[in-house]
């Protein structure tokens, strides 16, 4: 196996074993957990593992290991440190919390995407302590209408069962799946309606994704209608088909559209690489003398490509590179170049006419 493979083979092997000692740490040796959702625990723990070799994988391509090393480098200057935890402070409120850089693309994408993303957070704050047995309940010795929250084994804090804050602790499931289903069905219409959606969508991609997600939501919903409105008429096959799509859900996470999850706060990076490409020195291009970009950049490209090998050195042109070049004048140059050709052709076809061909 390449050595690529080997190493992420064993960091995902690490990552997961930590995740097993925690759920049997964290449950007081699975005294607090619960048998009946082992199903959900080993779901969880193979998508830990894909989830983290691949990421891992990612991180080892020669583009995202050079940025990814840059951006820590570009963080970590003594002279920037306190600027840049300001800078971060506010790029994620803005990229991860709000998600601007999607509503100012258009309103209906960035409304779904904000319900399903906040959605989502919330369930997995809820469902995942609950079923690692890290959070359990328990009634106060003497008083049946209130109960105690368990936090890794350690007492937390207690409330009235029938209290406002009880409703919404005992319901938050219930507010992050109307969430959930409002984003999906906002979504599904946008990419019902809207043009550029439909030229570029596959099913798979994004159909898929609002499906599971719809599913998931939609059954957990039905089993508070069966427990609470209906006197559990229904609730075993409900049970088993929300577990079905939630495991589903779990297995199909690191090979879907939801890898995106975990690469967009590392994509963070760029954006201090990009303050300290707009303060460092910038490239002029070669061809018409203007700057483009910082010499880093430029750089960098350039021993990426040689890295993934490819060769675009022009040691014949005025430039040692092609990257050397700005972005306007290399869509000037195929005009150019064919605009050369036509004129080298008409040159040779005004040379052949001119020839006496008689005896």
């Amino acid at each position: 196996m390449r050595r690529e493979v080997v190493r992420s083979l064993v960091i995902a092997s690490i990552i997961t074993g930590l995740l097993a000692v925690l759920i049997v740490a964290g449950s007081r040796r699975l005294s607090h957990f619960d048998a009946a959702l082992v199903g959900y625990t080993f779901a969880t723990l193979f998508a830990a593992f894909a989830l983290a070799y691949r990421y891992s994988m990612w991180l080892q391509r020669p583009p995202t290991a050079l940025y990814w090393n840059r951006g820590w480098q570009v963080f970590l200057r003594p002279r920037h440190v306190l600027q840049n935890l300001r800078l971060l402070g506010r790029r994620l409120l803005s990229v991860i919390v709000f998600n601007r850089f999607i509503w100012r693309r258009d309103r209906a994408r960035g409304a779904a995407h904000w319900l399903i993303m906040w959605g989502c957070i919330l369930a997995a704050l809820i469902t995942f302590p609950l079923v690692f047995g890290w959070v359990h309940f328990e009634t106060v010795p003497g008083d049946f209408s209130t109960y105690r929250v368990f936090v890794f084994g350690f007492s937390a804090f207690a409330f009235p069962i029938d209290s406002v804050r009880g409703h919404f602790i005992f319901h938050a499931l219930v507010w992050s799946s109307f969430m959930v289903i409002a984003g999906v069905m906002v979504a599904m219409h946008r990419r019902m309606s809207d043009r550029d959606a439909l030229a570029l969508q596959q099913f798979g991609e994004d159909f898929v994704p609002l499906i599971l997600l719809f599913s998931v939501s939609v059954t957990g919903l039905m089993l508070v209608v069966s427990y609470e409105w209906m006197y559990g008429y229904g609730y075993d096959f409900l049970s088993l088909v929300h577990a079905v799509t939630v495991i589903v859900t779990l297995l199909w996470l690191p090979f879907g559209k939801f890898f995106h999850i975990l690469q967009r706060p590392a994509q963070i990076g760029a954006a201090f690489y990009r303050d300290l490409g707009r303060r460092s020195t910038q490239a002029h291009c070669a061809r018409c003398g203007e700057a483009f970009a910082s010499e880093m950049q430029v750089n960098d490209l350039i021993q990426i490509e040689r890295e993934l090998g490819f060769n675009y050195d022009t040691p014949e042109g005025k430039a040692e590179h092609y990257q050397w070049t700005c972005p306007r004048c290399r869509r000037l140059l195929p005009a150019l170049a064919q605009g050369r050709l036509w004129m080298n052709a008409r040159q040779q076809t005004a040379g052949a006419d001119d020839i006496d061909y008689t005896i």
